[in-house]
């Protein structure tokens, strides 16, 4: 179904802004199905093994690297974004280490449903008013959602890989609205990186072989929030206090000089969630955990993996006062929690008092992951 006359098109612009904007959305634009740069360099990625243990990349790289792979009806594809940029406060503020590091995102409550059920309403107006089929996407979907944006013109994907915004720097969510309805396209935004090198200098961990090429298996988010086996022990003091994801290439940007405050109420900071104490994290169990972390995307990875990161910037903060809050999980069933209690006790306490302390425990000491970090 084509959009032709020029009446058509102004019409179907306008509808569009509006909609996007009295829904919460900060920009949208549209783009075509052609996405073949983009799907070459995912595989490319995949060849490297840049995504880990993420295999489900793997299994649905066909789909992803074309919108018509995922429904061949597809015509244009409405990208829109949506603003979540930090509070000055948040931004500048660098938690003592006795506090853990929550990356901006998840600060607040999880995006993916506030984005889908907005893009739902977005989507069924538009249908209502044009015709044709739709089907809409958030993040969770085989959707290459950053190229898409940089075709659409919201931005363009930096040397970090991430999208960067001239008006909104590193600070946006994205949702899309497939259609089999033929739009009219903006057009792509460039790059405007130039010489800048800033986010691939800011990785603590060295996670970018090359200018726009990022390996997961050494990114902290990747290891904090993918990741369900013990963090390698040649990440751990690098992670510091970063207990869930990290924003350090995105927040180094320049063009972030340019960002604004998001005017999402439900995309606001919790306050206890901006530096939570260590010392309240660490005693979480899973009920307590599901219930803090309500509605929040830390939610998702469970309470073990997320102690196994509090155990980490625990044994990163030289404070003592946590360990006989870091004893206690020396005793957890799960190798995963007991095994980094080990690890933090071997960087809290003196030499002398954990030989102590490994003489007294016997605790799993025939699990080989939770053994092995009594031996390193």
């Amino acid at each position: 179904m084509p959009i032709s006359t020029s009446s058509d098109k102004a019409k179907l612009k306008d509808f569009l802004l509006k909609e996007a904007a009295a829904l919460g959305f900060d920009a949208i634009a549209i783009t075509g199905s052609n996405n073949q740069k983009a799907g070459i360099h995912l595989f490319e990625a995949l060849n490297h093994g840049y995504h880990g243990t993420m295999e489900w990349m793997v299994e649905t790289a066909k789909r992803r690297m074309a919108p018509a792979n995922l429904w061949p009806e597809v015509k244009s594809v409405i990208m829109l974004a949506m603003n979540y940029g930090p509070e000055a406060h948040e931004f500048h503020l660098r938690p003592d280490k006795s506090s853990g590091n929550i990356s901006y995102y998840a600060r607040h409550r999880d995006y993916h449903e506030l984005i889908k059920g907005r893009l739902k309403q977005i989507a069924s107006r538009f249908v209502s008013r044009f015709g044709g089929d739709v089907k809409v996407f958030v993040d969770t979907a085989p959707v290459m959602e950053k190229p898409l944006a940089q075709l659409a013109g919201l931005g363009w994907q930096g040397k970090h890989t991430n999208l960067v915004s001239r008006e909104f720097g590193s600070w946006l969510f994205l949702g899309s609205i497939f259609t089999d309805v033929e739009l009219p396209f903006d057009q792509p935004e460039i790059d405007h990186c130039g010489s800048c090198h800033a986010c691939l200098s800011a990785c603590p961990t060295h996670a970018f072989p090359a200018p726009y090429q990022l390996d997961a298996r050494r990114c902290i988010s990747y290891l904090t929030i993918e990741l369900k086996e013990q963090i390698p022990l040649s990440f751990r003091k690098a992670i510091g206090n970063r207990i869930y994801g990290c924003d350090d290439c995105l927040s180094a940007c320049p063009w972030n000089k340019f960002a604004r405050n998001t005017r999402e109420i439900k995309l606001k900071a919790r306050e206890d969630l901006i530096a939570p104490k260590l010392d309240f994290l660490l005693k979480l169990d899973d009920a307590a955990f599901r219930s803090f972390f309500t509605a929040s995307p830390v939610k998702r990875i469970g309470r073990n993996r997320f102690i196994r990161n509090c155990l980490i910037a625990a044994g990163n903060s030289a404070d003592r006062s946590l360990v006989n809050v870091v004893k206690p999980h020396l005793k957890d069933p799960d190798p995963l929690v007991a095994g980094m209690a080990v690890w933090a006790l071997k960087q809290l306490l003196t030499k002398a008092e954990f030989d102590e302390l490994a003489k007294r425990s016997i605790t799993f000491a025939s699990d080989p992951d939770v053994l092995k970090e009594w031996e390193d």
